[in-house]
């Protein structure tokens, strides 16, 4: 058990990593306005902790508390986060300011940090029976998902109205 204590944060850093390449995906395949306000804060929340569903999945029982749980989903967001602000200022806006790159190593990082926290406490055992169709879908922890989902729209489109100043 002790074991996988020390690896679960290695797999949820992993999982956050591969959560970028399904944002990446969806941004490709349905790159709009629309996407940036509902499409991609669903898959992003969903995407971030993808190493805590593989522990629940294959080890739960080394996610006995729920707090533990959402602090392995919150550094599965830091980990998306950082991926997500290292390929936005070298590659979107290689000529970034100083204000964007501080802005998002530290008001973008804490978003994802936060929402993914949420998220994680929606990361349990009623999951598990919901996807295995023994409980409707959710039940119980849909406010775990969306919540998380709103706030990061809601940032989203904060950044599209005011963003613009974050450039100079």
């Amino acid at each position: 058990m002790v074991k996988w204590q020390i690896f679960a944060p290695f797999t949820v850093i992993a999982g956050g990593v591969l959560g970028v390449l399904g944002a990446i995906f969806q941004e490709i395949l349905y790159g709009s306005i629309l996407v940036a306000f509902v499409g991609g804060p669903m898959i992003e929340e969903v995407m971030k902790p993808a190493g805590v569903y593989l522990i629940l999945a294959f080890k739960s029982s080394v996610l006995k508390k729920r707090i533990y749980t959402a602090l392995l989903a919150g550094l599965g967001g830091l980990s998306f986060g950082v991926v997500e602000n290292l390929i936005y200022l070298n590659l979107y806006y290689p000529e970034h300011s100083h204000n964007l790159a501080v802005f998002r190593y530290t008001v973008g990082l804490g978003m994802h940090t936060i929402t993914s926290f949420i998220v994680g406490f929606g990361i349990n055992e009623r999951l598990l029976q919901s996807v295995r169709g023994e409980i409707p879908f959710l039940k119980g922890n849909w406010k775990f998902f969306v919540i998380p989902m709103i706030i990061h729209s809601a940032f989203n489109i904060a950044m599209v109205i005011f963003g613009d100043r974050l450039m100079i």
